[in-house]
């Protein structure tokens, strides 16, 4: 099977032309190459195969073999792969994903894609919706407690359910190894959940860690970034369309939420090398 592994600011993927390959059994496979020391080492397997409905459809799978709705910067480099591969000619496209289709802008250098806007859609804040157990039509800065610790979070859905954390000690700090699985595990959240751990800089940056389900801590996420962005501006740290930066570990995205509640994110995708793999 021949693969490209790829990375949107560290968060990286093997990426598999279903066009030409099959994949039969995607959920053992994505377990087996995301190992880092048996493995080729990434945060999980994407296929892009061909669709009806739009230009290309990607499945995302997870390292522990869960399918995702979608993936952020996995998106972006969909984008790159089909435009510098020539299945797709023009640097607007679409893309079929289980949260929905989603519409690319690249930025094209030297005829290579090297970025791209992604229109991510309208913001979910319907617990029932993202979905989360827990009344009323939004749950906005409300508390949650996890491991016997009150917080305040907001939650989120960008096609994945997301868990913001706002906090005043350095996020960097934190141990997530040991507090992550409790939030992604939490019984509020029968699908589990994202948990983005967060700090305000100022009204246009953020800094933020992730806990990603089904994968632990990743150098980015491209959803988790845009439901933090929704929740700043919603929690009065940052304004309706206004750029907002987002800092990962991975790098920066940036993120505009829209007074109509579109969410548009920006930024790089990357090509790392390209190999084949025999099981």
């Amino acid at each position: 099977m021949k693969f490209s592994k790829m990375h949107g600011i560290g968060n990286d993927y093997v990426y598999v032309n279903c066009f030409q390959e099959q994949v039969d059994n995607p959920e053992q496979l994505s377990i087996a190459v995301s190992d880092r020391r048996k493995g080729i080492g990434s945060d999980g397997l994407i296929l892009i195969l061909p669709s009806d409905k739009a230009d290309c459809r990607m499945r995302m799978f997870n390292a522990d073999g869960s399918e995702g709705m979608m993936c952020g910067n996995g998106i972006r480099c969909v984008g790159k792969y089909v435009y510098d591969n020539g299945i797709v000619t023009s640097p607007k496209l679409s893309v079929e994903t289980k949260s929905g289709i989603k519409y690319i802008t690249l930025q094209i250098e030297n005829h290579k894609a090297v970025g791209a806007t992604v229109d991510m859609g309208k913001a979910i804040l319907k617990p029932s919706d993202i979905p989360m157990l827990a009344e009323g039509e939004n749950f906005i800065a409300k508390p949650l407690t996890v491991n016997q610790k009150q917080y305040t979070i907001t939650a989120v859905s960008m096609g994945n359910p997301h868990c913001v954390v706002f906090l005043d000690e350095d996020v960097n700090q934190l141990d997530l190894e040991k507090i992550g699985p409790a939030f992604e595990h939490h019984e509020a959240f029968p699908e589990q959940v994202n948990t983005e751990f967060v700090n305000i800089m100022n009204s246009h940056t953020v800094k933020m860690r992730v806990w990603e389900r089904g994968s632990g801590e990743t150098m980015a996420c491209g959803t988790g970034a845009c439901a933090v962005a929704v929740a700043s501006v919603l929690n009065g740290y940052c304004k309706h369309d206004e750029p907002i930066t987002v800092q990962l570990l991975g790098g920066n995205l940036e993120i505009i939420y829209h007074t109509n509640g579109t969410v548009m994110m920006t930024g790089s995708a990357t090509h790392i090398f390209d190999g084949t793999w025999s099981e």
